[in-house]
């Protein structure tokens, strides 16, 4: 978005950035305080894979919100589809939960944002390694961070990097 030059005003991209904000971490943050005081959730890393049900259900409801109304596909092609995976990757994910499983959702946020980075490289035709090789690396961090806290095993991170992954790559060859 920021990248196709003065296609977009200033005032449109804040308008989209706080549209995002809103729908990806406002929402979620005060949805999560809700749960937290119903005790339906008993912290942030929802650890349990019965409370992941509900906050994968409404991030698929709140994903299907931002790309029906705000990131449409003839105004943001790119972000569309980037929001579109994630809302696959987060049917994924509740899939899994609905089989008793957990993938990292770290790994699948920080994944697949790489794969959308890697794409608008090539997309745009930057030939900019720094970001790409940023977000890969990070994705190393997180993997370890996530198997040193005992968060995770290391086939829930494998799971969350193919969940993070695919989509994105699928979505990729629609909008290069």
């Amino acid at each position: 978005m920021y990248a196709a030059g003065d296609v977009f005003s200033t005032q449109e991209k804040y308008f989209v950035l706080i549209q995002i904000s809103v729908i990806n971490v406002i929402v979620p943050v005060l949805f999560y305080l809700l749960l937290k005081s119903t005790g339906y959730v008993k912290s942030v890393m929802l650890s349990q894979v019965s409370e992941r049900t509900i906050p994968l259900l409404l991030q698929c409801f709140l994903s299907i919100l931002l790309v029906k109304r705000s990131i449409v596909i003839t105004r943001y092609p790119e972000l569309h589809f980037f929001f579109l995976g994630a809302l696959f990757s987060t049917i994924l994910a509740l899939l899994l939960v609905l089989f008793k499983k957990k993938a990292s959702l770290h790994m699948v946020a920080i994944c697949g944002f790489a794969i959308f980075v890697i794409g608008l490289n090539i997309h745009f035709q930057m030939h900019n390694p720094y970001w790409p090789a940023l977000l890969i690396l990070l994705s190393g961090i997180v993997a370890s961070s996530r198997l040193e806290m005992n968060a995770h095993t290391s086939r829930e991170v494998l799971m969350g990097l193919f969940i993070g992954i695919m989509p994105q790559l699928l979505f990729l060859y629609l909008w290069l």
